[in-house]
């Protein structure tokens, strides 16, 4: 019997002895650890993230309207749950908050702040503006000059690089003062170029000396409440959505401010998480399938420890000693690099222009400590993985001494997932949006879990596949490896997982995107029938339009606006709030303007109350001409609108039209900036294109004419940032999984020396046993990538119907990469260690 000393003494010399089979798996659990700290930090960096505050930075407390919609339904057999989405337009606060404000004890001023924009009156960008009043929020305060004092002075921001006496937007600069490019007008005039008269996008209150934050916005909200006051959308928001003023102290300022940052937030949270759980799936297949090799080819060394009188207890407590010595290194090493690969992508996000504008990004020092716990993750993992993996040699009779093969139960379980895999995939085809992608990624997570227990019958079953072309063109080397891949089709199997995982995730990730993608561009290309197209960065005026449809040679004038809109839905009982892409027309003409491919009802009858839907989510809501849907606009007010029109290229347009009226009234930025023109049947197209720029350059100075291309897709908040970090996500845990190949490769060789000694015993040239490994390594390439590219395939083609109605598309690049990468990691792993193998006699 082994006592208790020699259990360590055991677990001491199995690390020496296998010092050769353990370095081979401790690169991919250093990597494993790296990729798993660097996951948990970016999540805990995005979770503590909040738009910055830097326009109202010196106000201790700011007043704004409620930047938030809710939802509230009753899941089947629960309780009610109440889900919150960001709005992405200004919710305003009325002017006479002002008042009551001003009354408060403790404050010493309460002062109006509104963003707006200046016309250059050139082909120049217009220029931000803020009242001077405003600057003291920040503050901001003069350099140069002095204050201004009627509506034709102003005061430039120091990023405008002007001095006093300069013409900026048509107004005379008389000062000049600190922080970026800003023109401050008087307040007057920064009253009636907002726009809106009666309400302010936010109200800084600045304390008396001695009055604390705490105190003052206490007081506040008590003022507020007896006053009554809501914000401007409150007569319209939907039943049970808040319209209360908010006291926002603190960072939670930042809402107010840039309002882009909390959804940019939310999106990128939704990504991390994804891209985490994906990370940890293929972390616990390598761990698993590592740890499960590594201890298959020792199977006779621990059957010999029973034999000799090694208990159960004693034969695990051996194993996960040793698989924790060797682990605990490994991941400590990826838990430090960890921290040098989040920087990176910190910086890389900030260097391309792809973090979200005005979202800010913490790193406390204690949030570099997630990576030991990752670690500890790693090693925890691997050590129950080694458990499972020798639990039924601990559990066999000291004297069995079969090495045992695959069983049917295994067989049958593979064939169970293969089975499930194919179902989640046809569920898939008949869902929409997140439905349709977390049936198509169960899909193929289950496909190569079930490839990865049918590895030995599917390896065995290639052999006899290509028994022909290995005998005809490897000679004695190919009778070997297929004498081999009969024999211990296990081993053959397990190298197989791995190759299976990196050609599934690789082709599932890339084709996905690449054919959305591929799907918008083309959808793009068709939607727009006009001839030119109009832009305006300052904003035509309303007369615009009319001159220019009475322009000769003109046809349609269509003016656009984009926004997003909420809807409010049920999903398998769960509430549901989906920010969604809305495009606002001019409806008169737009059919001779854009090509929406209606499949039902007419775009003629568009105008406000009516709104025409995408077929994809008239499909998933069973919305038709006639039905009725209620969405909230950006501002959080709600409406019913009567259906009148479906169509096709949502991807393109958005998954709403609606006439332009009804959007901008509840838009931040209601500037015509896009106009489509449609030139008539006969029309000379040179003459019209003068004849439309004459008019913008009497009514709109600045405006340019040009060809109308492809309209610009809808854009999600944070999408740049999203797409930076997908495309490191797969690279990684492509490498990962290539690495991995590596690794169990390396470790069947492992174990083959006694075999190869054999072989060179019998008289076998180098160049024999390279051609077997050669085949071999044939073998398992096409394997692999047969069964990876139909595990991707199954659940990309029901992905790509749910979303865009197309067969799924890869680029010949993408995927001559993922083919080259599995091959290299196969060459890697299995023609390599041979060089040394076979130079000694």
């Amino acid at each position: 019997m082994v006592r208790g000393s020699g259990v360590r003494l055991l677990a001491r010399r199995a690390g020496q002895q296998h010092r050769a089979a353990w370095s081979t798996t401790l690169a991919a659990l250093a990597l494993t650890s790296l990729l798993l700290g660097a996951a948990a930090l970016s999540v805990a960096s995005v979770a503590l993230g909040q738009p910055g505050v830097t326009a109202r930075a010196g106000a201790p407390v700011v007043v704004a309207g409620n930047q938030n919609t809710r939802f509230t339904a009753k899941p089947w057999g629960s309780e009610a749950e109440t889900v919150h989405a960001a709005l992405t337009e200004r919710v305003r606060v009325p002017r006479a908050a002002l008042g009551v404000l001003r009354e408060v004890e403790g404050v010493r001023a309460a002062v109006p702040d509104d963003e707006f924009t200046i016309r250059t009156g050139a082909g120049d960008p217009p220029l931000p503006g803020r009242s001077w009043e405003a600057a003291s929020l920040t503050p901001y305060g003069l350099r140069e000059g002095r204050p201004p004092r009627t509506p034709g002075e102003v005061v430039a921001g120091a990023g405008l690089r002007a001095g006093p006496g300069q013409r900026l937007a048509g107004r005379r600069v008389v000062g000049v003062a600190e922080g970026p490019g800003v023109l401050y007008v008087t307040a007057t005039e920064a009253r009636r170029l907002a726009g809106h008269p009666s309400s302010v996008d936010a109200i800084g209150v600045l304390a008396e000396p001695g009055t604390s934050t705490r105190q003052l916005s206490a007081r506040v909200r008590v003022a507020l409440g007896r006053a009554r006051l809501k914000d401007t959308s409150a007569a319209s928001r939907a039943e049970g959505d808040p319209a209360g003023l908010r006291v926002l102290t603190g960072d939670g300022r930042g809402a107010a401010e840039n309002l882009g940052g909390t959804p940019a937030r939310s999106a990128l949270l939704e990504l991390l998480g994804s891209v985490t759980a994906s990370l940890v799936l293929v972390a616990l297949l390598v761990i698993c399938s590592l740890a499960a090799q590594a201890l298959h080819q020792r199977e006779p060394e621990l059957r010999l420890l029973r034999t000799i009188g090694a208990t159960p207890r004693q034969l695990r407590a051996a194993v996960g000693r040793e698989v924790s010595r060797k682990a605990a290194p490994a991941a400590l090493w990826g838990a430090l690099l960890a921290v040098p690969a989040f920087l990176a992508l910190h910086t890389a996000l900030v260097a391309r222009g792809a973090r979200p504008e005005g979202l800010v990004l913490p790193t406390p020092v204690w949030m570099f400590l997630l990576p030991l716990g990752t670690a500890a993750l790693t090693v925890g993992v691997a050590r129950l993985a080694a458990l499972l993996a020798c639990a039924r040699v601990a559990r066999g009779r000291p004297a069995d001494s079969t090495g045992g093969g695959s069983g049917k139960g295994r067989k049958a379980a593979g064939l169970i997932l293969l089975t499930a895999g194919a179902s989640s995939a046809g569920t898939a085809a008949l869902q929409r949006g997140e439905a349709a992608a977390a049936a198509a990624g169960a899909a193929a997570v289950t496909l190569v879990i079930g490839c990865a227990l049918l590895g030995p019958w599917i390896a065995a079953a290639a052999v006899r596949l290509l028994r022909g072309p290995l005998r005809k063109l490897g000679g004695v080397g190919g009778r070997l490896a297929e004498t081999y891949g009969t024999a211990d089709s296990r081993r053959l199997g397990a190298a197989l997982t791995p190759v299976v995982l990196v050609t599934a995730f690789a082709g599932v990730q890339l084709s996905a995107t690449a054919t959305v993608d591929d799907q918008t561009s083309r959808q793009a290309a068709r939607a727009v029938r006009a001839d030119l197209a109009v832009t305006a960065p300052g904003g035509l005026p309303a007369a615009a339009l009319d001159r220019l449809r009475d322009t000769d040679g003109v046809a349609a004038v269509t003016g656009l606006a984009r926004s997003t809109v909420v809807l409010a839905r049920k999903e398998t009982g769960e509430p549901r709030l989906e920010r969604l892409p809305a495009l606002g027309v001019t409806p008169h003409g737009v059919t001779a303007t854009l090509a929406s491919d209606v499949r039902e009802g007419s775009l003629a009858a568009l105008r406000p109350g009516r709104i025409a839907v995408g077929a994809d989510r008239a499909r998933s809501q069973g919305l038709h001409p006639g039905s009725t849907v209620r969405i909230r606009f950006g501002d959080g007010a709600e409406r019913a609108l009567r259906v009148v029109a479906v169509y096709e290229r949502s991807l393109a347009l958005g998954d709403f039209l609606l006439s332009r009226t009804e959007l901008i009234r509840h838009t931040t930025d209601n500037r015509l900036t896009r106009v489509l023109v449609a030139t008539a049947p006969g029309a000379d197209p040179a003459r019209t294109r003068a004849a439309v720029q004459r008019v913008l350059d009497t009514t709109a100075p600045g405006a340019r004419t040009g060809p109308a291309g492809p309209p610009t897709p809808p854009r999600t908040e944070g999408e740049d940032a999203a797409r930076l970090i997908s495309g490191i996500a797969v690279t990684a845990i492509a490498a990962l999984a290539a690495l991995t190949v590596v690794s169990t490769l390396r470790l069947v060789q492992a174990g083959r020396r006694r075999e190869f000694a054999l072989l060179r015993v019998l008289g076998a040239v180098r160049g024999q046993l390279r051609r077997m490994l050669a085949a071999e390594a044939t073998v398992l390439t096409l394997a692999g990538l047969a069964c990876g590219a139909a595990a991707a395939v199954l659940p990309l083609t029901a992905l790509s119907f749910a979303l865009a109605r197309s067969l799924p598309s890869l680029p010949l690049s993408q995927a001559a990469a993922v083919v080259a990468l599995a091959t290299a990691a196969i060459t890697a792993g299995m023609l390599w260690p041979i060089r040394e193998r076979t130079r000694s006699r």
